[in-house]
This record gives structure tokens, sequence and C-alpha cells, in this order.
């Protein structure tokens, strides 16, 4: 089946859809993104997703190609269009179409474009093995709270756990984790969750958000700071976050098991918790 995708105020079938070879996301990876996760053909977290594009887009000086209640609207259409009961709604802006060049163009318009994809992540096996992950040193740029599309490092840091059998890797910076290629990183450690503070070293995630909420609610106890590869090895559990991941346990870092090398049921049960109350706050 096609789908339909949105491309600048048109929804079209996949296969029509076209954007220049001028546009400066695809000549300077000048642009952002959001992944919006889809339940129960719902989309959860839309509010939030919405306010960290509108971030993105005012720290690199672009311009809002629509509204947020527009926004809504073209989601919930692609989500029905498309048939998606489970899946994620991708969304990009870029600066727009413009002569190369590296200062910002006046008169370009912003590109919009939007898809979705099917995933069954609710009941992906990991969530009940856990993953593993290995280290690798973080040498991305220094605005990693801007969701740009500059995704280069963290695919080749993808590559790279794949080379050595693992799942994922955990970034390094300063002997201290800074966030995984496309997730949130976190340990817990006599009963205490750990996880980096906000800064412009990690991405504000969304479901990092939601879950420390969560988390607060059920009186587990957080503590917001940097962590090392080795106090992660010798934690008790380990976790990731992400939008379509939701709460995935590591089991294994750099071939050392943490706690048991099982599963752990802070993980397990922060992930039943987001589960159910996202898909009750679902719009």
């Amino acid at each position: 089946m096609t789908r339909t995708v949105y491309v600048n105020g048109e929804y079209l079938p996949e296969t029509e859809a076209k954007v220049s070879i001028f546009d400066r996301g695809f000549l300077m990876a000048d642009g952002v993104y959001e992944v919006t996760t889809v339940l129960d053909g719902k989309l959860i977290d839309f509010d939030g997703h919405a306010t960290r594009l509108a971030r993105s887009l005012s720290e690199l000086e672009m311009k809002e190609p629509v509204t947020k209640e527009e926004l809504l609207s073209i989601h919930r259409k692609l989500v029905e269009e498309n048939g998606v009961d489970e899946g994620l709604v991708y969304l990009q802006v870029t600066r727009g179409a413009a002569d190369r060049d590296f200062a910002y163009p006046k008169d370009a318009e912003p590109t919009l474009v939007l898809f979705t994809q099917k995933k069954n992540a609710v009941n992906s096996p990991a969530a009940k093995t856990g993953i593993s992950v290995i280290s690798i040193p973080d040498i991305r740029w220094g605005r990693r709270d801007i969701k740009t599309v500059q995704l280069l490092y963290p695919s080749m840091g993808k590559m790279a756990a794949k080379a050595a059998g693992a799942d994922d890797a955990w970034m390094v910076e300063d002997g201290f984790v800074t966030e995984g290629t496309s997730n949130n990183a976190y340990i817990v450690k006599d009963g205490v969750i750990i996880t980096r503070n906000l800064s412009t070293h990690i991405l504000h995630g969304i479901t990092r958000a939601a879950v420390l909420r969560f988390a607060e609610v059920a009186q587990m106890k957080i503590e917001e700071r940097p962590f090392t590869i080795e106090e992660a090895q010798n934690a008790d559990e380990a976790f990731i976050t992400s939008a379509t991941s939701f709460v995935q346990p590591v089991v294994k870092i750099d071939d050392k098991a943490v706690g048991t090398g099982t599963v752990g049921p802070v993980a397990s049960r922060l992930r039943e918790i987001y589960l159910e109350e996202s898909r009750k706050a679902a719009i």
C-alpha cells in the first residue's frame, strides 16, 4: 500500500512527493525534526513535541511553517489516511530552497514534510530481554538540545554497535555519558534513578520528561547528574527512553552485565506506567 505523505500543504502518494535539490535540508542539514508516537490510533505527547519543535526553530532562526493547530490536524489526517494504529509520525522542517550559501537566505520559505511509519514497539522483544550497548566518544557539535537532522554520527554509532554485536551505543564526553544514539540514558542504584541533567549537552527528551514525571508521582527517587560508564556497569539497572522505544532496559554495557544481567523491576515498572498513562492522555 502506498502511503499518503504531506509536503508543503499537499497530501500526496509517497511516490509523487518531491523536494527541491536546492533545499537546505539536503545541502546543509539545515533542518529540524520531531517523531511523535501513535498508539491505538492516537498521538502521544503531541504538545511536548510541538513545543520542542517551536524551540528548535527559534534557536535556528527559522520560521514556523504552520500553526500548532494546523500541525495537529496534519498529524491526525495522516494517521487516519494511512490506517496507523501503532507507529509514528515523522515531521521535518528545513529552512527551504535557495542557492547554496553558508549565510541564511532572506526570503526562503520553510519546507514542511510529514510521513507515517507503522511499528510494533509495545510488544518489542527487547522490552523483556533488554539490550546491550557499547560506549563511544561523543564528538557531535555542542548544541545537542536542538533536534536537528544532523544524524550522521549517531548513525555511525549504531553501526559501530552492530559491528560489536551490540544493539546501541552510549556516547561519552569528558568521562561522562551524554546520551544514546537516539535516546536518553539512565541507571538505577539503590533504588535511585540517575540521569544526566538537562543542558546543551543532551536532547531534552519528551519521553524523558514524561517518564521522570511519572516516576515522581510513583514516589521513586530521582537524581539528575552525569554518570560514568564504570558507574553504569556497577549499577543495579540501566535503561533508555525515547518516543519509539518508550522505556527499554539495558542489561549489558561494553560486554559487562548490569546488575543481574536481566531486566530489572524499576525499568519494567516505569515502562508499564508510561504506556498506561500515555494512553490515557493520548489525543
